[in-house]
């Protein structure tokens, strides 16, 4: 199938062409009614941007790098096909790194980004990034950078999340109406942003409904099952025992699940099992997962539209803004109790 150009455009809708292109790039200067109107001509003309072609008219490379700690997390391959998705649309190419949840490989991977010459940067921090120099270098001499999932306050520019706080408060409180008072909680790395986030949101519930904050029921682990199983039987060697974990993603409850069914723990029979973020089979395991679902392909395509008017200069003194979607609360037999 042959693609239109923006001369077809302009020609069915009467329009310029260079009206017809600002539409296209989603410039302030156009009216929304005429952005629509061209945009659905588009999609029935099947016009599609070249970016060879663009790149040389504007001098850009009209491709973006992003930065992600794991690439096999659902969250961030969610995250991924809403970036995907916008750039597409908008004539941008895509440059996909992991870090691995290493500051080193992050490091590097803004380097090569950055020698790659791309127009802006999408990144979630690793779990051993707690300084950004190397990310503020490249932002002040003019590199457009948005954060997605995790953060830094120390670089003034978007940021899109989930709203960590209420989404742990709303779980917790789940596990607590459920008549848990001995609730475990297992983080990431406590230098993210998520982490400290959930951990308020966490001790947020256990106050509103009188429950004191254990210290020794709050770990923080990496990914690894050595490391789990460790932290699985620290907790199961406390004087009281926890009768719930929340955990700060799915991951990690699916790990805490298969260690505590080699301990000989039914859930959620003898201990309730919750996770924080979206994985696709969690209604599928058995039994299947309580979770908390930050919305990551809208925060992958919130964040691509953010960095791309960044790049495209659509407003020349930009009001940086942290953009907060909200969570979903989905109760599965993961922290049901028996008369539910």
């Amino acid at each position: 199938m042959e693609t239109a150009t923006i001369k077809d455009i302009a020609k069915a809708l009467n329009l310029s062409t260079s009206t017809v292109s600002r539409a296209l790039r989603g410039s302030y200067e156009i009216n929304p009614e005429t952005k629509r109107i061209v945009l659905e001509c588009a999609e029935k003309l099947n016009y599609r941007p070249n970016p060879i072609a663009l790149s040389l008219k504007e001098n850009r490379s009209r491709a973006i790098g992003v930065v992600v700690p794991e690439i096999d997390n659902p969250f961030f391959s969610q995250a991924i096909n809403g970036i995907e998705a916008i750039a597409y649309n908008r004539g941008y190419h895509v440059v996909i790194f992991q870090s691995h949840e290493s500051y080193d490989r992050e490091v590097v991977n803004i380097q090569h980004l950055a020698s790659r010459r791309v127009d802006g940067v999408l990144i979630s921090l690793s779990g051993q990034t707690t300084h950004v120099e190397h990310l503020k270098e490249l932002h002040t001499k003019g590199m457009p950078i948005v954060f997605f999932d995790r953060f830094s306050d120390e670089i003034n520019t978007h940021k899109v999340v989930a709203d960590n706080y209420q989404g742990a408060f709303e779980g917790t409180e789940h596990l607590i109406n459920s008549g848990k008072k001995h609730i475990a909680h297992l983080a990431a790395s406590p230098t993210l942003s998520i982490t400290r986030e959930r951990i308020s949101g966490y001790k947020a519930a256990l106050e509103k409904h009188g429950i004191p904050y254990n210290e020794d029921f709050v770990k923080y682990c990496n990914f690894s099952i050595e490391d789990m199983e460790k932290v699985i039987d620290e907790l199961l060697s406390q004087p009281i025992l926890p009768e719930a974990i929340f955990t700060v993603s799915d991951r990690l409850a699916m790990a805490c699940l298969k260690i505590l069914k080699k301990r000989n723990i039914r859930i959620p029979e003898d201990m309730a099992l919750m996770g924080f973020s979206n994985l696709k089979v969690a209604e599928l395991l058995s039994p299947s997962f309580t979770s908390v679902i930050q919305p990551a392909l809208e925060m992958g395509q919130r964040a691509a539209e953010l960095l791309l008017d960044l790049v495209e200069k659509k407003s020349k003194s930009p009001a940086y803004q942290t953009v907060t979607l909200p969570t979903e609360l989905v109760i599965r037999d993961s922290t049901k109790t028996a008369s539910e």
